[in-house]
């Protein structure tokens, strides 16, 4: 039988967080989405992995605290849901899915739902899978979808307004991104390096607070890229990736 562990206020400074594992250049990273999660805990949210050292977790809370911009009556959002390497394919995704869904259940809430893509995306829940558990389609942005798996009969989450408009006023190249993933931190520093040792104007904006993140001008989860004004990728970057997007 699987074991697994629940991040909690008590044990979170001694677990570790399944991403970046291991990569001492992103443990700044990992420590500040330690705060985040801390922080959050106190509005319903869960990270719960399997006890092994790999990527195999699930992370959700309540939509109505969750820092993307989505709203909903009462459900349940599902940030990520990641079974990577050697752990595939043995049962473990259905597993924390299942644990999900029943605590969503205990909560009473109407439903749950999470992000997907028509076509696979880095970062982005696997369409398929949550097919397979019965979640439909109930609003889209371009190859953006928002799937849920409702409880009972009422209203189905929407992406908010200002998150359909996938634009924003500035023409610079332009990264919205959050703590929400221990990747950004050391990739907005090398991103900053970058852009200025090429004399590159380059924007950053931190969602870091609910707000912000509901009001987010299109579909984020983590991490969000504009030029000249148009959302191109939720793609984390890194130097190489950005010289290639410019040219």
């Amino acid at each position: 039988m699987n074991k697994y562990i629940n991040l909690t206020k008590e044990n979170i400074d001694d677990e570790h967080i399944c991403c970046a594992i291991g990569d001492p250049k992103h443990q700044e990273g990992v420590d500040k989405k330690k705060e985040w999660i801390k922080k959050k805990l106190k509005d319903g949210h869960v990270f719960r992995r399997l006890d092994a050292r790999g990527k195999i977790f699930i992370e959700y809370e309540p939509l109505d605290t969750a820092w993307v911009p989505i709203s909903g009556d009462n459900y349940e959002y599902i940030y990520c849901l990641w079974v990577a390497g050697s752990f595939k394919e043995k049962g473990i995704g259905r597993e924390l899915l299942e644990y999900a869904i029943n605590d969503a259940k205990k909560q009473k809430r109407n439903g749950i739902c999470t992000l997907v893509t028509k076509k696979k995306k880095p970062f982005i829940g696997d369409k398929k899978f949550f097919e397979h558990f019965g979640f439909k389609v109930v609003d889209e942005i371009g190859d953006y979808e928002l799937m849920a798996l409702p409880f009972k009969k009422s209203a189905t989450p929407t992406f908010n307004d200002k998150a359909k408009e996938m634009k924003i006023k500035s023409k610079d190249f332009t990264i919205y991104y959050s703590n929400e993933c221990p990747y950004v931190e050391y990739e907005v520093e090398e991103l900053s390096d970058y852009a200025k040792k090429k004399k590159i104007k380059l924007d950053f904006v931190k969602i870091d607070s609910l707000k912000k993140a509901k009001d987010a001008p299109c579909v984020f989860n983590n991490w969000a890229n504009f030029y000249k004004g148009e959302f191109i990728s939720n793609t984390i970057l890194n130097a190489n990736a950005l010289e290639k997007l410019l040219k």
